[in-house]
């Protein structure tokens, strides 16, 4: 595993910490409280934000997806509108970029690799989260072992982070790709062709996950697990460079809603899982499982060497990036990967709250 990459892996182990203790918390706030209300005085005083905020979301338990359950955003920009608009997967998110469609989107660290050495016009301003058991393989009774899906039917959405962890597996346990039939399938229609019995194995994330391990499947890998074998993967806030350009303010308002949420999680994990469970389309029960899948990170914390670190010291994240683009040429999935500079150039952490 390379050194910077292990750093990156290793810290997560401290952030971890104050997940769980917060977890035990008694403490109680709302979204109406100080936090809240900072942001929206600060939001009412002048921060450059356009009529219109176009923000290409992922239905993902993460600190995003929060933020729209609890109308954070709308609060803090009480002067635009807040346009959402779902997204299956990141590359869906990369065309939209392409298109000029959307000025935030989410997507996860494999599609970003792919956008940013493909030249798209974004940077990477928020790590909304580090994906633990949140996305994993789920396998019909009878596959007890990745070398039992030679000869099966195994669904992936392309070009994502789970596509890049399934392809990193069978790479690991010396099983050829070629020996099975890999099927392009959207989350949705992931599960539908499972439901119909079409495939015999899947690698998606959540809220999708709970919804083959509840029609009989079974966890065989996730990615926490390949995160421990050096397979990390992420998903990741990216910014349009002209929204970031013309609306800095903007753009630092809307990480303060992000760590807002954050901390909302964080210290009254019940009630965020049940706010996030009117969006996943799952119980309350099973939203707090899945938000605690990922590792849930403050704009400070991401300041942090480990992640997007400083503009003197772009952080280690710059290198994960790296590292998925090379194993994506080498899939030949992508002809090329770009430098390391130019993905240290595209962390936009000079906005991030120190």
């Amino acid at each position: 595993m390379p050194l910077r990459r292990r750093h990156f892996l290793y810290g997560l182990a401290g952030v971890s910490l104050p997940l769980i203790a917060a977890s035990c918390a008694p403490t109680t706030t709302t979204p109406t409280d100080s936090a809240a209300d900072s942001a929206n005085a600060e939001g009412s005083s002048g921060v450059a934000a356009p009529a219109t905020i176009r923000i290409g979301y992922q239905v993902i338990p993460n600190a995003e997806l929060l933020a729209k359950a609890l109308g954070l955003t709308e609060k803090a920009f009480p002067n635009s509108k807040v346009q959402y608009s779902s997204f299956d997967s990141g590359r869906d998110v990369n065309t939209a970029f392409a298109a000029n469609g959307i000025d935030f989107g989410l997507a996860g660290s494999v599609p970003v690799a792919v956008g940013i050495s493909q030249g798209l016009p974004y940077e990477v301003y928020f790590i909304h989260d580090v994906i633990g058991d949140a996305e994993a393989l789920a396998v019909r009774d009878g596959i007890a072992s990745t070398k039992d899906l030679a000869g099966k039917k195994v669904a992936v959405p392309f070009g994502s982070t789970t596509h890049f962890s399934l392809l990193a597996l069978l790479g690991q346990d010396g099983v050829d790709s070629a020996s099975l039939t890999l099927l392009d399938l959207q989350p949705q229609d992931l599960v539908a062709a499972w439901q119909r019995g079409d495939i015999d194995a899947a690698y998606v994330w959540e809220p999708h996950l709970t919804r083959l391990v509840s029609d009989g499947g079974q966890i065989l890998t996730t990615s926490a697990d390949l995160a421990d074998r050096g397979v990390l993967t992420a998903d990741v806030g990216l910014v349009h460079k002209d929204f970031a350009q013309n609306h800095t303010d903007a753009l630092r308002q809307y990480i303060a809603v992000l760590d807002e949420a954050v901390e909302f999680y964080r210290a009254n994990p019940d009630e965020a899982a049940e706010a996030l469970a009117k969006e996943l389309g799952l119980t309350p029960e099973e939203s707090l499982a899945s938000s605690k899948g990922i590792i849930w990170l403050t704009s400070a914390e991401q300041a942090d060497a480990k992640f997007l670190g400083t503009p003197d010291q772009p952080g280690d994240f710059a290198d994960v990036l790296k590292d998925s683009a090379e194993f994506l040429v080498k899939q030949k999935a992508i002809d090329r990967a770009a430098d390391i500079t130019t993905f240290q150039q595209h962390l936009r952490n000079d906005t991030l709250k120190s």
